[in-house]
């Protein structure tokens, strides 16, 4: 199968799948297991039909009846299957079992590994696509205590299960030999995944490198390349860095998302947050306790000055982190995307804290020549559930007046259709919003900072410039034009 990942390896000898297996089953310290459930022992057969697999496999098995995996690796709290924790807790098993059964000193020099994946492929209805946890558990120095992990969640596109299970297949195999061979270099190894494999029969939405090995991989720098790379739409990281499969953080929440550049976060970003919640969290329809709120960032946002600026990245995650927030990159320049990503996990209460220009942006049909439908089907798919926007206020800079959602100005031709929205209580004003604070922009404090003036630290929120002079955040100067989308600016 073709593969447009590839197109920048065309001068490279990519190992074809039996060349790889053959590789490891001749290397006679690899030696491990594998458990497969839920979609056969894909992985092992292509191990086993390569030759000389008695040297790599010592076991290889399926526990497809539920009573029998749980016999073995426990039953999970949720009584589910296709999980995080039932991968974990599958490599942890089979890794106890072959330090117990092979005689280290006998074997000095085995580099001891496990493989395991939990799967559910396509429904018989088709309405259910399938996805799985895919894992390995390995040593890479034998006298290594800790071992070394990478953990990735995978979606499924193909409409047979039979192709899932082989695809399932070649990316196990590709994941093996990559931690053996790749894994000095785990944005290759990322971009490896996918040997022979389509670009659009499997989906990556999650991976985390885990390990004494990995010690300096930033596993947030590596859910960033799952976009770069066209893996997947969108990523999210918890407060301590690592990655979250968005799925199951959104997974029937009230959601109240804010869209910004966070570069660097500020006052009125935190107002923004604030006043929102405290009015979404009193909605009828919202349990607090089942609500999460993402910081959103687009990847046009960061790729503004045309490549996407590694560190700069991190900065804004380093502030958003510290100040424990969800933090979700994303391909979607307009909203209405972003809405319809939210509805594939939750039917729950969504909603967007955005500025004046953000709504603004909304109602400028340039965004939607790209649809049959225009504007009104972008709209039908922004709206039709139960959305709220939580306008929050902007200063004209000439006049010097308030504007908000009863005195903002849309295209002349959009009017009637902004006050459809406006008064069947789509969009709802922040009422009670600091105006000392109004004339706070991120743009202007990352200026003022790149130029060593005075004052830039009393616009950001407690800690956060102490934080940023600490660790020489922002650091680097540029030249650049921010990409114009709906995300105008943060505020």
């Amino acid at each position: 199968m073709g593969n447009p990942l590839n197109k920048d390896r065309e001068f490279e000898n990519i190992p074809s799948i039996k060349a790889k297996t053959l590789r490891i089953n001749l290397n006679p310290n690899i030696y491990g297991t594998f458990a497969e459930i839920g979609a056969g022992q894909e992985t092992a057969r292509h191990f086993f039909r390569a030759g000389g697999a008695s040297g790599t496999i010592a076991k290889a098995m399926s526990a497809y009846d539920k009573a029998f995996s749980d016999a073995i690796y426990g039953v999970e709290k949720d009584n589910r299957y296709v999980t995080q924790p039932r991968l974990k807790q599958m490599l942890k098993y089979e890794m106890d079992l072959v330090e117990e059964r092979i005689d280290r000193k006998s074997n000095p020099d085995y580099l001891f590994f496990t493989y395991a994946n939990t799967v559910a492929t396509i429904d018989f209805s088709k309405r259910y696509k399938g996805h799985g946890w895919v894992g390995i558990k390995f040593q890479l120095d034998p006298d290594q205590k800790e071992y070394d992990e990478i953990i990735l969640h995978v979606r499924f596109k193909q409409n047979e299960a039979r192709l899932q299970q082989e695809t399932l297949g070649i990316l196990g195999v590709n994941l093996i030999y990559g931690a053996y061979f790749k894994h000095d270099k785990p944005k290759k190894l990322l971009k490896y995944l996918y040997d022979h494999i389509d670009k659009d029969t499997v989906e990556i939405d999650m991976i985390n490198f885990i390990g004494p090995n990995f010690r300096n991989v930033d596993n947030r720098l590596i859910s960033l390349q799952l976009i770069k790379n066209n893996m997947t739409d969108a990523v999210m990281f918890g407060p301590d860095g690592n990655n979250l499969l968005p799925a199951a953080v959104l997974y029937k929440k009230n959601i109240l998302a804010l869209r910004g550049s966070f570069r660097p976060v500020t006052k009125v970003n935190l107002d923004m947050f604030q006043k929102s919640y405290d009015i979404f969290v009193r909605e009828q329809t919202v349990d607090q306790e089942n609500t999460i709120v993402i910081f959103e960032i687009t990847l046009s946002n960061l790729s503004a000055s045309g490549e996407i600026d590694e560190q700069d990245f991190l900065d804004r995650a380093e502030l958003l982190s510290s100040m424990g927030h969800f933090v979700m990159i994303s391909k979607f320049q307009e909203y209405y995307k972003l809405v319809e990503y939210f509805n594939k996990y939750t039917k729950n209460r969504i909603g967007l804290t955005m500025g004046v220009n953000n709504l603004v942006a909304i109602f400028d049909e340039k965004y939607y020549r790209h649809l049959s439908g225009g504007i009104l089907e972008a709209f039908g798919k922004l709206f039709f559930k139960d959305l709220k926007v939580y306008l929050y206020p902007m200063k004209d800079p000439e006049t010097g007046q308030i504007m908000t959602s009863n005195n903002l100005r849309v295209h002349p031709r959009m009017k009637e259709l902004y006050k459809f929205f406006k008064y069947n209580g789509k969009v709802m004003d922040i009422i009670d919003y600091d105006p000392d604070i109004m004339h706070i922009f991120s743009r202007d404090v990352l200026k003022r900072l790149r130029n060593g003036e005075k004052g830039w630290e009393e616009m950001l929120p407690k800690g956060i410039a102490k934080m940023i002079k600490d660790k020489n955040l922002f650091s680097r100067k540029e030249n650049e034009e921010v990409q114009i989308t709906q995300e105008v600016d943060d505020e």
